[in-house]
């Protein structure tokens, strides 16, 4: 029995210290068991989440203050006039995600035509041969991997107006 005691105390000993070996390899310092310590407790969870943990003024402050009506407003879209929809793609957001489902999950009057083992799809106006949608999985990477803003607004007009003949071209 004695001897059956020995082993389960040196298996809890050898399983403790595998776990302090682990830990060091995982969190390596003093820093890490605080900060793991400080995040259990209750007055980390109401901490403001843009202040520095040394309590110097946040880096970050947002500049636009949308009300809820600039967020909420309906934009009416005529898939069969010259409206176009412009897709900046922000990486690390989700766009890739979104610019797929404009491009599969929207109900148009003429949705985007998209084939198996194709990454762009068609995306043309009821009856015309042009797009309404500009994005990568419509018109591909026409302005450059990742446009930007500025990008876009420089590029934007004239890939879709050289695709028109000079007196078609809508004014924007």
């Amino acid at each position: 029995m004695e001897d059956r005691s020995h082993k389960v105390l040196l298996a809890l000993v050898m399983l403790f210290l595998f776990a302090v070996i682990v830990l060091q390899y995982v969190c390596p310092g003093t820093e890490c068991q605080l900060l793991r310590l400080r995040a259990l407790s209750p007055a980390a969870a109401a901490a403001d989440p843009y202040r520095a943990e040394d309590e110097t003024p946040a880096r970050f402050v947002p500049r636009f203050n949308f009300s809820a009506g600039d967020l909420l407003r309906r934009v009416d879209f005529n898939i069969k006039g010259d409206d176009l929809i412009v897709f900046l793609h922000i990486q690390k957001t989700g766009g890739t995600t979104f610019g797929r489902h404009l491009v599969r999950n929207i109900q148009l009057e003429q949705p985007c035509e998209c084939r198996a083992g194709q990454k762009k799809c068609t995306c043309h106006r009821p009856g015309k041969r042009e797009t309404w949608l500009f994005s990568r999985f419509s018109t591909g990477w026409s302005c450059g991997l990742h446009a930007d803003w500025t990008e876009l607004t420089n590029c934007v007009p004239s890939v879709v107006d050289s695709k028109k003949e000079v007196r078609l071209r809508p004014s924007r």
